[in-house]
């Protein structure tokens, strides 16, 4: 299984940006998909999750920004993240598993390589 993440970026505050994370591969091995941060000197920590049937859990300081979505028909899930703000910044990694709807990384098997969201 791979996932491939793209659509990283430098924004502004209050700016935009949707993240995609493609799955190739034993597809049908993922159930649960999830989107961890790092910046840097942190750990990584789970931002958003989301099973096949679009059950959803978000890390608290990210509700109403954040929308996490997939597309099971292309194997490819995203990141929508709105009113961006400096905190934000991180790399951002895609994960995928089989354990259940969770932000924690012990859960997750399969990883992206990541990309850089820099908000300024």
């Amino acid at each position: 299984v791979q996932l491939v993440e793209s659509g990283g970026g430098s924004v502004q505050a209050g700016g935009s940006l949707k993240l995609s994370c493609a799955v190739s591969g034993a597809t049908y091995a993922i159930r649960y998909m999830a989107w961890f941060r790092q910046a840097p000197g942190k750990e990584r920590e789970g931002v958003a999750a989301i099973d096949r049937l679009g059950n959803t859990d978000y890390k608290e300081s990210v509700k109403g920004r954040f929308a996490i979505s997939n597309d099971n028909a292309k194997n490819t899930f995203y990141l929508q993240m709105n009113s961006l703000k400096p905190e934000d910044t991180a790399m951002y990694y895609c994960a995928g598993g089989n354990y259940g709807l969770s932000r924690l990384q012990a859960e997750y098997i399969y990883w992206g390589q990541g990309t850089q969201v820099t908000v300024s």
